[in-house]
């Protein structure tokens, strides 16, 4: 192995693990954390790793897609579920820690490692020679962000998520949903669910009394008029959202003949067609009330959201325009990028970024091809949505079925539910047995020292 030193800036989820990934792989490792000297405006402690919004790292069920996602970082020696297990607190199905043992353990286990040298110094500008991991997280420091600027171009480098939810294709009722363009301009590219407009008032009057987000004191947020959060654009006039991501021109429903009142569009997300966005409806409403009104929305009455809306601070790169699916910026192939700052929402999403770029930055010094999870895994289906997905649409996601390739085989008989519990099944059975392959073609684990 090269004895030359990986860097990496950013001491959270994705920074601690890419860390471990390499180190353990026999590389030395830098890794800088400006806290506890420079602390952000979320974060209360100096610990690596440490859990800002929630002790939760979402489903355990190994049915599941954030399940499968964990089984899939268990099989790479993954240091964050390691420590997750040993720390865990009764959560139901999910898998939820100790935040402060979280922690501890964490940065234990990383300043104890003898490969790994850890600086509490902030990085304000991106080392231009050796080989570097970006994992600085959602709260970057202005000077960073001002670096990062310089490499993928301001209008790249995003500092707000306004995320529309996003809902499970095969939940969507096509005996009201119907497709169209407006004007039947450029194909029938969108699905349209049309509301008369008793059916509108009642949405607009859910909008309205609907429980919102609260800002947290350090989200100054200035929303962007092209942009608006839907319940906001709502308070400016009852017809507001009808001249808006609701404007029903030029979209004729089959069923009558007729221009509906209103129309709520949904956007392919991937080129499977199994997830569809809401068009326009970026929002602050809390979770449960999300699920609640858009489940009023004509078509969507049975929905399963593969992810809710959002509107907070978050820097993040517009990464299908940026990098490739090795992590590595197109035009700095040294330079890794890891972490929700590429494209992924949730702390095991961003850990499993940060592992990826850990081991193909420890590929890369050693002079061996960089290499990509299989598409079929959860691992490939978040490397393939941050650098496939549609570049003037991209915003970050968690892991859920709806990134997965359909299987090839037809679905059984059965209600709805239980077709889509084998469907899942077969999903994690054919990630893991492709998982395991592709890891024994490219000697995945090989070079882990015991």
């Amino acid at each position: 192995m090269s004895e030359k030193k990986l860097i990496i800036i950013g001491g959270g989820p994705a920074g601690s693990e890419a860390a471990w990934q390499a180190a353990e792989r026999g590389v030395d490792v830098v890794l800088y954390e400006m806290r506890p000297n420079k602390l952000t405006p979320a974060h209360k402690t100096g610990g690596l790793a440490e859990l800002v919004c929630s002790n939760s790292l979402g489903s355990h069920n190994p049915a599941s897609a954030p399940g499968l996602l964990k089984e899939e970082m268990r099989q790479f020696g993954s240091l964050m579920i390691q420590v997750a297990e040993k720390v865990s607190v009764p959560a139901g199905g999910a898998l939820a820690v100790d935040r402060d043992l979280f922690s501890e353990k964490i940065s234990e286990a990383i300043s104890s490692h003898p490969r790994i040298t850890v600086l509490r110094e902030e990085v304000k500008a991106i080392p231009e020679e050796g080989v570097v991991i970006l994992a600085s997280g959602p709260l970057t420091s202005d000077p960073l962000a001002e670096a990062l600027k310089q490499i993928t171009r301001a209008d790249q480098l995003s500092f707000y998520d306004a995320i529309s939810p996003i809902v499970d294709a095969e939940d969507i009722n096509m005996d009201i949903a119907f497709r169209a363009s407006r004007y039947d301009k450029g194909g029938a590219d969108y699905l349209n669910c049309p509301m008369d407009e008793a059916q509108y008032n009642a949405f607009y009057t859910a909008l309205m009394d609907g429980e919102r987000v609260p800002a947290k004191p350090f989200e100054k947020v200035s929303y962007f008029e092209g942009c608006l959060p839907i319940e906001v654009l709502a308070e400016r006039g009852r017809q507001t959202p009808l001249f808006g991501p609701m404007k029903p021109v030029g979209l004729i429903d089959p069923r009558t003949g007729k221009q509906a009142f209103g129309v709520v569009q949904l956007r392919a997300e991937n080129r499977f067609g199994t997830a569809y966005s809401l068009v326009g409806f970026q929002t602050k409403l809390t979770w449960p009330e999300q699920r609640r009104i858009f489940k009023m929305i004509p078509g969507l009455e049975n929905v399963s959201f593969l992810r809710l809306g959002s509107l907070h601070r978050n820097t993040f790169i517009n990464s299908p325009r940026l990098l490739s699916k090795s992590l590595q910026f197109k035009n700095r192939p040294l330079l890794f990028g890891a972490g929700q700052m590429v494209g992924v929402e949730g702390y095991v999403e961003s850990a499993a970024m940060g592992g990826l770029a850990g081991i193909n930055a420890t590929r890369c010094l050693a002079g061996e091809t960089t290499v990509t999870p299989p598409l079929t895994t959860a691992h490939g289906a978040l490397i393939n949505h941050i650098t496939e997905g549609n570049p003037a649409h991209f915003q970050p996601m968690n892991t859920n079925f709806g990134l997965f390739p359909p299987l090839e085989e037809k679905r059984e008989k059965g209600s709805r539910k239980v077709k889509k519990a084998i469907r899942h099944q077969k999903i994690v059975d054919r990630a893991l047995k492709d998982l395991s392959e592709w890891m024994t073609q490219y000697k995945v684990l090989q070079d882990i020292s015991k």
